[in-house]
């Protein structure tokens, strides 16, 4: 199933989620995807989740303090957290997450071969 809204893309499947985001995330987006996430959480406890970001332009004020807080709310219930990217701070931001949950956490570069 996908659930396509704002340049927000989410593909569930079991345990994985997928989400693809593009543009700048705003509070409202949380609102709109937050809640599908905790819906699969509820479902299967731990997930899986690969975050590709497209022509990505950051939060605004607002929706980083929602995904602080989604951060915190799920600290152990993500098992893996693979993001992929193109921009150096991009890869700087996928470290940065790491102290906020237990999840093995991976950068990858859409330039990669591997």
């Amino acid at each position: 199933m996908t659930i396509t809204f704002k340049g927000i893309e989410l593909d569930e499947d079991g345990k994985f989620i997928h989400l693809t985001i593009t543009g700048k995330l705003e509070k409202e987006d949380y609102d709109m995807f937050v809640p599908e996430i905790d819906q699969k959480i509820k479902l299967y406890g731990k997930v899986n989740m690969l975050v590709e970001l497209v022509d990505f332009h950051g939060w605004t004020s607002g929706a980083a303090w929602e995904d602080t807080k989604f951060g915190v709310r799920h600290f152990n219930d993500i098992e893996r957290l693979a993001i992929v990217g193109d921009k150096a701070w991009e890869k700087g931001m996928a470290y940065f997450c790491k102290v906020f949950t237990l999840a093995k956490v991976r950068y990858f570069d859409f330039t990669d071969d591997n």
